[in-house]
């Protein structure tokens, strides 16, 4: 099967050079670190985002302030770059093709185009044939009122554009039976749009799989992630996952076709279900670095943020091997939120093995990802339960 992604000429021969000038679409936490491990390798970086104080602007060249979908923003981003990746998927099509005329973008427009957009993406997976469980495309109140009934009245539904972190999603029939009126209100909830009708399925454990690719076609995958999460959003995720190795060796290959039968150049995060009856079903991917392999940057050879460095230059990939079991737990704003009031850092770095990881962002909010604390243990046992700890002490 062809590649879905297009190259300007020469750029699958071109390699960007320490030196080289790397521009970021997006300035978020994963900006800011994938900016570091740059300079650590002698690149310089440039990013565009909407705000201009954002998480990347302290450790980056240049910031170009610009929305998602600002096409003039994103032809600045490029010009002059030696080679443009992301952060973030929700970059408008028209600013993804901007820049793709004008230095080489790598994942590609194509795979972003697909993976930006629940309903294309489940699509996708599903034409593919990639195991997904049972789920329904719906544009109108109508039209889920019939998919609840179809998946047997236990439903998530999720927004095709613009949902992350457990927004953009509503739970019909799972904490009580669904009726009209409760689907008419989980409709209304998203403003009405195009949305992902998924069977609530009966899951023994999630799990996640980091897919690199660079432009010469070299395909490594990390280690599986066991996660966990609260709220549908990620509390923590530890290196090794400890499945079975049926499960590791399914969960690896569906990364590593996905990732060349997408064509793309960068990483690709799969996010799994293990169902109880043991299927490896398909949930979402992730175009960019994810939240569940941050741990890479303490217990693998090379992190998933060094590796993107890898992936937009064309270097050769880094080795994805496990060094040392490893772990994290995010903070949210809540920690910050607390009656307790400022949280007791000194106390957290009391514990064996954790350090800190702040993304300086000034405003906490609920829910909203302000750091995380990372560890390494013996076993992968003892990493999370360094890092919980650690969050305890705060």
């Amino acid at each position: 099967m062809s590649s879905l992604s297009e190259s300007l000429p020469n750029e699958k021969t071109s390699m960007v050079r320490p030196g080289g000038l790397i521009a970021i679409l997006g300035g978020g936490q994963l900006g800011r670190m994938t900016a570091m491990a740059a300079r650590t390798m002698g690149y310089r970086v440039r990013v565009m985002d909407p705000e201009p104080a954002c998480p990347a602007s302290f450790v980056v060249d240049e910031v170009i302030v610009g929305r998602w979908d600002d096409a003039r923003a994103a032809r600045r981003l490029a010009t002059g770059a030696d080679a443009v990746t992301l952060e973030i998927e929700q970059i408008g099509v028209d600013a993804l093709s901007e820049v793709a005329s004008i230095a080489p973008l790598r994942p590609g427009v194509e795979p972003i185009r697909i993976i930006q957009d629940k309903t294309l993406q489940k699509v996708w997976l599903d034409d593919e044939g990639f195991p997904v469980g049972p789920f329904r495309v719906v544009e109108s109140e109508e039209e889920l009122q019939n998919a609840v009934a179809e998946l047997g009245g236990r439903v998530f539904l999720k927004i095709g554009r613009g949902g992350y972190d457990g927004r953009g999603q509503a739970r019909i029939g799972i904490d009580e039976p669904a009726d009209e009126e409760g689907i008419a209100a989980a409709w209304q909830s998203l403003g009405g749009q195009p949305a992902v009708a998924e069977q609530a399925l009966d899951l023994d454990y999630e799990i996640s799989v980091m897919a690199a690719r660079n432009p010469a076609g070299e395909v490594r995958s990390f280690p599986a992630a066991r996660n966990h999460h609260e709220n549908q959003i990620l509390a923590w995720s530890v290196l090794p996952a400890g499945v079975p190795a049926e499960i590791e060796a399914k969960a690896q290959s569906l990364a590593a076709e996905m990732i060349a039968r997408l064509g793309l150049e960068g990483l690709l995060c799969v996010e799994l279900f293990v169902t109880k009856q043991g299927e490896v079903l398909v949930n979402e991917l992730a175009p960019r670095p994810h939240n569940s392999y941050h741990q890479s940057e303490r217990g693998c050879v090379t992190s998933q943020f060094e590796q993107l460095v890898r992936t937009t230059c064309n270097l050769p990939l880094g080795d994805t091997s496990l060094i040392s079991p490893c772990a994290i737990v995010n903070l949210l704003g809540e920690v910050w939120l607390s009656e307790s009031g400022e949280p007791d850092f000194a106390a957290a770095l009391a514990v064996p093995g954790v350090r800190l990881h702040l993304y300086e962002k000034h405003a906490p909010r609920v829910g909203r990802k302000m750091g995380h604390l990372s560890s390494v243990g013996a076993t992968a046992a003892e990493a999370l339960e360094r890092v919980l700890e650690a969050k305890r002490q705060l």
